[in-house]
């Protein structure tokens, strides 16, 4: 007995298929890369920090993060700025004294150094004091004027049956006098010249 092809056409829907209740689980337990119009979230790739955590905040592996160096303390003593630029002041008039007692001459660089050595101790030892540039430029006055002294001192020493410190603490009225009529104006020039130096060095070595 032959059976009879069943009939093309469209297909007939089955009348015993009911809605499928539990459709809408399935769709949400599907991934979200799955669902349509879902875009994929692409994983964080090394070298490509995520949002919100710049690469530059996490330590490296190998290139540790150092820490901040404290800022150096300011240096600000008047009292030692003081003292180290008034013994540098007694050195250097007595250097420029035995300069001049040798040479017999007012030697000009011999009185700017010791003017620029002044401002340069109390720079150093006293710091940012606004103090110690003034103080300074006064006691710049010392390697020439009492540096001059001491030369007319050892000059006399040489001329005079008198020795220096015979001179220097016993007759240093004398030396006075002996620096007064031998002072001209390239004197006066050097007081200025010391005083300029002075200032300026105080001033840079303080920094």
């Amino acid at each position: 007995m032959t059976q009879s092809p069943p009939p093309s056409g469209p297909p007939v829907d089955n009348p015993y298929a009911g809605p499928n209740p539990y459709a809408d689980q399935q769709a949400s337990a599907q991934p979200a890369s799955a669902q349509p119009g879902t875009a994929q979230s692409a994983a964080p790739q090394p070298g490509h920090p995520q949002q919100g955590h710049p690469q530059q905040r996490l330590p490296q592996p190998g290139h540790p993060m150092a820490p901040a160096v404290p800022a150096a303390p300011v240096r600000n003593s008047l009292v030692l700025g003081l003292a180290a630029a008034a013994g540098t002041a007694v050195v250097a008039a007595g250097l420029y004294g035995a300069v001049i007692g040798l040479t017999r001459h007012e030697i000009g660089w011999a009185a700017v150094g010791g003017g620029f050595l002044i401002g340069l101790v109390a720079g150093r030892v006293g710091g940012r004091n606004p103090v110690l540039p003034i103080a300074a430029v006064l006691l710049s006055a010392g390697p020439v004027c009492l540096g001059q002294i001491v030369g007319e001192g050892v000059i006399g020493a040489k001329d005079t049956p008198y020795g220096f410190n015979e001179l220097f603490f016993q007759h240093f009225d004398v030396l006075q006098e002996a620096w007064k009529a031998d002072a001209d104006p390239l004197t006066f020039l050097f007081f200025a010249i010391a005083a300029y130096v002075a200032f300026s060095s105080t001033r840079k070595a303080g920094r």
